[in-house]
């Protein structure tokens, strides 16, 4: 049996010009999965991540920290961040949200309109947060998907194919034994759409559980002749070593 580990990238630098980069405290949140695997003896037999940099980032940090601390007492195979063939998945990658944002109103032109609506308000960031959570009950709701780029149908088949991607890549490896742990570093869209696949549900369960997600949080997906199961969904426990602080969700 084969389990497949989806992590959320670590806080990315929401608000921001290049959101497609890690926050210190986002290096941190992976360094701390990487730390609590590494301690629990949680063996990693392979990882891969999609395209983006908080993917890709997400694995080095998490990498840093879980490989010194567990390579004493596990035998861990060898993971080359240099040769990116070797791991990188694009399917992994989250939706356009710039295109999402873009799209959700006819004033939005462009990238400085938006700056331009979100610095009137008098809490800016939290009007950041409301628009974007606007855009995205647009994107989910299905009446526009003419409109974008990667309509939500075009990224849930996308989503469903990631997986499967990751399923035949991983049965290839050979250093694999038959019960073995797969890490994947993805982001929330994409953890969201095959949550609510495996579960039988839309588009709206899919945006209900993406709102949801924690910053490194875990979903664990079991793979039984071929056929997925979900497992559990968004575990966090590693965020506590030292209290609530390391929780975020953007």
């Amino acid at each position: 049996m084969t389990t497949i580990l989806l992590a959320r990238h670590g806080q990315a630098s929401f608000g921001q010009q290049n959101y497609d980069q890690l926050s210190e405290l986002g290096g941190l949140q992976a360094r701390l999965l990487g730390q609590h695997y590494a301690t629990t003896q949680r063996r990693i037999d392979a990882i891969f991540t999609g395209s983006l940099s908080r993917q890709q980032d997400s694995a080095r940090y998490f990498w840093e920290a879980y490989q010194p601390a567990s390579a004493a007492s596990l035998s861990l195979p060898a993971l080359d961040l240099t040769v990116p063939d070797s791991y990188l998945i694009e399917s992994f990658n989250e939706f356009n949200h710039k295109d999402v944002f873009i799209k959700s109103n006819p004033a939005f032109t462009s990238q400085e309109a938006i700056a331009s609506e979100i610095a009137k308000a008098e809490v800016p960031k939290q009007r950041l947060a409301e628009l974007f959570d606007l855009a995205m009950q647009r994107w989910h709701a299905g009446d526009n998907d003419e409109d974008y780029l990667e309509s939500w149908p075009q990224f849930n088949v996308r989503a469903q194919q990631a997986l499967e991607q990751v399923r035949k890549q991983a049965s290839q490896l050979n250093h694999l034994e038959r019960d073995s742990t797969v890490l994947v570093f993805t982001s929330g869209g994409v953890i969201a759409a095959i949550t609510a696949q495996l579960l039988r549900q839309g588009s709206q369960t899919a945006y209900q559980i993406n709102r949801s997600l924690v910053n490194t949080g875990v979903t664990a997906i079991t793979v039984r002749d071929q056929v997925p199961q979900l497992l559990s969904l968004n575990e966090y426990s590693h965020l506590f070593s030292d209290g609530e602080r390391f929780v975020t969700w953007r």
